[in-house]
Parts: C-alpha cells; structure tokens; sequence
C-alpha cells in the first residue's frame, strides 16, 4: 500500500478518534442512544472510503489521482453527514452543516467525475 494512503488512513483515523471523548462525555458512558447508531455509521463510512482508496492504483497523474481519491474522501463526508441527520439528534447548528456538506460534496463528486470524464478516466 503506498505511503501517501496509509498517511492519510492514519490522519483519518487520528481524526475519528480525536473525537471519541466528546461523545464519551456526553452521558459519561458513550453516545446517547439515538447517536450510538449514528456512532457505528461514521466509523462505517470511514471504513468504506478507506476500503476504496486502498483498491485504487495509482496513475502517476496528479490531478487523475487526485480526483479519483477525492471521490470516495467526499462520499465518507456525505455518509458521516446523513448519519448525523439520522440520528435524530437535530442539533440546528449540525442539521445545517449536515446538509451543507451533503449539498457541497455531491456537487464536487458530480464536477470531479465529469473531469475524470473529460480527461478520459
């Protein structure tokens, strides 16, 4: 696996757990109910994009391998931000940036697959 996909695992990793006292704290023994399942979602999604990258090979080609990473990077997004609309929570603050960043990466999903196309990949 090459160097550049284990670091990013790593920061994306890092990230996910960075995280985890804050929800630890919220009850002082792990997510509320209605977000444990959003919990196992997230870490889901991060798996997936994780799985993806690793299959990819890369070109050599900067922006070919760029958006072809960036894809399953903004799906995870989108993934992460769904769960948290799910998990009934509703914080209106978080509803907000969840449907910010589901409207922002399907739109840059959509513009990275059409320069793919446009750039024959």
């Amino acid at each position: 696996m090459p160097a550049r996909i284990l670091r990013f695992s790593a920061i994306a990793l890092a990230a996910c757990l960075a995280a985890a006292p804050a929800a630890l704290a919220q009850d002082g023994h792990g997510a509320h109910s209605h977000g444990a399942g959003a919990s196992q979602a997230y870490m889901d999604a991060m798996t997936s994009m994780n799985e993806e990258m690793e299959k990819m090979e890369m070109t050599g080609e900067a922006g070919i391998d760029f958006a072809l990473m960036m894809i399953p990077h903004h799906q995870s997004a989108i993934d992460m931000a769904r769960a948290y609309l799910d998990s009934g929570e509703n914080d209106p603050e978080l509803t907000k940036l969840s449907q910010d960043i589901v409207a922002a990466q399907e739109s840059e999903i959509a513009f990275l697959r059409a320069w793919l196309a446009k750039n024959g990949h």
